[in-house]
This record gives C-alpha cells, sequence and structure tokens, in this order.
C-alpha cells in the first residue's frame, strides 16, 4: 500500500482528490492539509510513502515545504501538483529536489500513475513542460535578488527588506535597480510581473 500525504489548500479540490486516490486498491491517503506549515508536522506523524503537493499553499508555499521535507525525511518521496505551469515553476522545483511535477489539468488516471512511479523512485515530469523548461531562459538573479524580490512581492518596504534580510537599506534599494535591470523592466512592479510569469518567483 502506498501511503500519501496531500497537500491542497482549496477545499472541494482536496476532498475530490482524497476520496479518488482512496478508490484506488493501492493507494490510501493518511493526512490531507491545508497549508504549508502543516505538512512536515504531518509527515513526521504518518510517514507517508509520496507527499504530493500543491506550491501556492498559505503559511508556506510547497516548495519550501519539499525541502523542510528533503531536510528532516529524505525518504519521503514529492509529487508537485500545481496549476503554475512555467518553465520557472518546474526549474525550482527540481531545484527542491521534488521527485515529480504534475499539472492540476491532468487526467487523474495520470496521478496515479505519478504516484506509483514516483513511489517506486522513478522521477516523472510533465513532458511538454519539460521541453518548455529545456527551450526557456535561465532565471538572471541571483538568490539573494530573487529574495529580495519576493519580499517586495509581498508588500515589504526597503526598510523592512533591510531588517529581515540584515542588509542596509542603501543595499537593498541597489539590489533592486540591479533587479529592474536585469529583467529589463520599468520598474519593481514590472520586475515582479515578469518574474512571475517566467516562473521564477
Amino acid at each position: 500500500m502506498i501511503k500519501v500525504l496531500l497537500a491542497e489548500d482549496m477545499h472541494m479540490v482536496r476532498d475530490a482528490l482524497v476520496a479518488l486516490l482512496n478508490l484506488e486498491p493501492d493507494i490510501e491517503v493518511v493526512a490531507a492539509v491545508a497549508s504549508g506549515t502543516e505538512i512536515l508536522p504531518m509527515a513526521q506523524r504518518f510517514r507517508p510513502d509520496v507527499a504530493v503537493i500543491d506550491i501556492d499553499l498559505p503559511g508556506k508555499d510547497g516548495l519550501s515545504a519539499i525541502a523542510d521535507i528533503q531536510a528532516h525525511l529524505p525518504e519521503i518521496r514529492t509529487l508537485v501538483l500545481t496549476a503554475l505551469g512555467r518553465p520557472g515553476t518546474l526549474r525550482r522545483a527540481l531545484s527542491a529536489k521534488a521527485t515529480g511535477f504534475l499539472l492540476k489539468d491532468a487526467p487523474t488516471e495520470q496521478l496515479v500513475a505519478a504516484i506509483r512511479s514516483v513511489a517506486a523512485g522513478r522521477r516523472v515530469v510533465d513532458s511538454q513542460l519539460a521541453m518548455s523548461a529545456w527551450d526557456s531562459a535561465e532565471c538572471p538573479l541571483t538568490a539573494r535578488e530573487t529574495e529580495v524580490l519576493r519580499l517586495t512581492a509581498e508588500g515589504l518596504q526597503a526598510v523592512d527588506i533591510a531588517a529581515q534580510m540584515f542588509l542596509s537599506v542603501g543595499t537593498v534599494r541597489n539590489y533592486l535597480t540591479t533587479i529592474v535591470n536585469k529583467l529589463a523592466a520599468r520598474n519593481r512592479v514590472d520586475a515582479i510581473r515578469v518574474a512571475r510569469e517566467a516562473g521564477w518567483l
């Protein structure tokens, strides 16, 4: 029996997935959570074989939760299930050591097959998205620049970002200027849009 933890914040989607997966003779959903902060504690409690995780979750995003699982429970396989079918998102998921990546509009039988494959130790990636990722540009931002832009996208001001990242306000402003230039954006808001559309945020 393949034990599955499911992380999905939309109540109806989560319930439907639990019901569908539990119909399979070799799959049992042992835990279903609505936020990213619940993933690690529930994984530690139930020790699933596979964690099926949405990226956009409240509290903590799915990719950060996958990194937590890798750090504390590396034997658990992780399958990203997302509506964000962008090459940059796939790259970020693979960088976080996700074992699989599947789009939410995939047929149920494809999800079931992906769970079985991931549980068996194989990597599963949507083929069309894999080709797009192969052809698309790498993110030009450094990890620190990406973090500054992410915090800016969350509505933090330069002074708040400086305090959170232990930087000077001037350094944060320099980072933002560099980010805007690297992304060929008009301003910070446009830089956030460019990065989101590319799947870099």
